[in-house]
This record gives C-alpha cells, sequence and structure tokens, in this order.
C-alpha cells in the first residue's frame, strides 16, 4: 500500500490510528491536545493531514475513532555526523555505499536525520531506497541499498540466507600465545532496551574466523569472516579473545560516549562483501575504500 503523503526530506509521513474512547469532538481537538507543540491548523490548510485514501482532514472534520490519520511531524534536533556518505555505485537497481563511523544505517529512536537511509533518499532524490542489510552505528563500510520495492526482497534474502561472504577489518589488542586463525563460536543473548549483548553458556548461535593480518605493536590487525550477524558479534568475539576493538566503548566494560565525540571511532570496518547477485548470477565484490588508524 502506498503512503497517502509523499516522503518529505527522506522521511515517510508518520501514520496514527485515532483510539476508541476518546472525548474529542474534532480531529483538530485531538491533534492540538496530543501534540500541542505543532501548528496542525496551518498542515490542514496545506493538505498536509490526510487519511488512508489521501482525503484531507480539515478544521472542521470529526474526530472518527479508528480511522488512520497521515502526517509530517519534524524530528528534534540531532548532532550532525561530520563525515562523507561515499557513493561506491549506483547501477542496475542498487547503490553501494561507504559508511562513515558514527552513521545509524536507518532512521530509528535518537538518529533520524543522521541515518545512511535519510541521507541517501535525499542524495538521490528516491524515496524507495531501503537497506538490504545493516551496519551498527558504530561501524564503518560497505553497505547495500535497492533503489526499487520490486529489488527489496531478492537482495534482502541474500543476507538472510547468509548468502553474502562479509569480510570485516579491525585493529584490536594483540596476545602473542593466541595461534590464528581462530574460529569463535559462542552463544549471545540481547535483551531489549539493554545497550550491551552478553555470551551465555549453551548451544552456540554464533561463528566468527579471526585471522591475523598484521601485528602493530601492542595491536594488531585483523581480517574477520562473521558466518552468522548476531547483535555486536565482532565486538564481542574479540573482547572474549581478551584483544577488544580499539575505540570500543561497550565492551568489555560500557562507558559510553557522548553524541558530538567523534574522536575516537570504533576501529572497525566492514571492508567487503561478495555474493552471486540474485538478479543477473554474476558475481560481485564491493570494497571499501576507507582506512583504519593504526
Amino acid at each position: 500500500m502506498l503512503d497517502p503523503l509523499p516522503f518529505r526530506n527522506g522521511l515517510a509521513p508518520l501514520r496514527l490510528r485515532l483510539p476508541h474512547g476518546d472525548a474529542a469532538v474534532t480531529l483538530l481537538d485531538f491533534l492540538e491536545r496530543e501534540y500541542p507543540e505543532d501548528t496542525w491548523a496551518v498542515s490542514m490548510a496545506a493538505g498536509e493531514v490526510v487519511d488512508e485514501k489521501g482525503r484531507r482532514w480539515d478544521r472542521e472534520s470529526l474526530y472518527s475513532p479508528g480511522r488512520f490519520v497521515y502526517f509530517y511531524r519534524e524530528p528534534a534536533p540531532e548532532v550532525p555526523v561530520p563525515f562523507e556518505l561515499d557513493i561506491l555505485y549506483d547501477a542496475d537497481g542498487i547503490v553501494v555505499v561507504d559508511k562513515p563511523h558514527f552513521l545509524a544505517t536507518i532512521p530509528r529512536g535518537m538518529h533520524v536525520t543522521e541515518s545512511a537511509t535519510v541521507r541517501l533518499r535525499r542524495l538521490l532524490d528516491c524515496q524507495d531506497v531501503t537497506p538490504a542489510h545493516r551496519l551498527d552505528r558504530a561501524t564503518a563500510g560497505v553497505l547495500i541499498f535497492t533503489r526499487t520495492k520490486e529489488l527489496r526482497r531478492p537482495y534482502q534474502e541474500l543476507f538472510s540466507a547468509r548468502s553474502v561472504l562479509k569480510e570485516y577489518e579491525a585493529v584490536a589488542g594483540f596476545d602473542a600465545s593466541l595461534e590464528f586463525p581462530i574460529v569463535v563460536h559462542s552463544r549471545i543473548l540481547k535483551d531489549h532496551g539493554v545497550m550491551v549483548a552478553r555470551e551465555e553458556p549453551g548451544e552456540s548461535n554464533s561463528e566468527t574466523r579471526v585471522e591475523l593480518i598484521e601485528q602493530l605493536g601492542s595491536s594488531a590487525r585483523y581480517r574477520l569472516f562473521p558466518k552468522t550477524g548476531r547483535t555486536h558479534q565482532l565486538r564481542i568475539h574479540l573482547s572474549s579473545l581478551g584483544i577488544p576493538i580499539k575505540g570500543d566503548p561497550y565492551y568489555p566494560v560500557y562507558t559510553g560516549t557522548p553524541a558530538d565525540d567523534f574522536a575516537n571511532p570504533l576501529q572497525l570496518l566492514a571492508r567487503a562483501v561478495e555474493f552471486d547477485d540474485p538478479i543477473t548470477g554474476k558475481l560481485r565484490r564491493f570494497e571499501s575504500r576507507r582506512t583504519l588508524a593504526g
């Protein structure tokens, strides 16, 4: 179903279903009470408050429980991420970007306009741009988007079916007693609303192959191949080996980082993805141009 209002500034309109049992007489009464900071009469006059069929709600429209209302709301001010989103490839219905550290993949929570999805929709003037997979806000590197709704499923299913070779790079601690390559298995769980995930005894649900690229004094550069995609998997697995990733404020101890602190990025990069294209069948490989601090 198409939204009855177009995207604006890369963001979809919001949808609200009017609750039953409310004492409001008109829709305007309800909206002004629930969202007093917005200028609803002005929005209605501009045709920016509509129902599911695109019909305008106006100042005199009666409150109708169970009906849908579509409208725009400006997101809260955000701290701008001072790094560019670079496009590596844009053809055949897909867009491959090189995401910087600190930029979220999708609009969510505190990070709405400062997300790769919204930036790319604005840049390309294409509201159907959708990520085929995700990277943590703290992780930089290769991220694939589709341009059309028809392409969403085949590319998203590549990742959900684990049919993509994902190669990461990290700068982390070094322990001379460890012999590489190492394949790490563990059971990772994360509770809703909790910032960090955890490892627990039990059947493994995560797997990462860790290869040593080079030693850098007390640190080292590693190549990582995750077979699964649990929350914070790479960060947890290296931390569990006693070699946490440089710049990680989550593991082994959660410290947090202020929203405006961009000085110490997590030294984790989605270096490359490789897969058989679900449409053409040909082998594709995309690599990040970014580098990590040594």
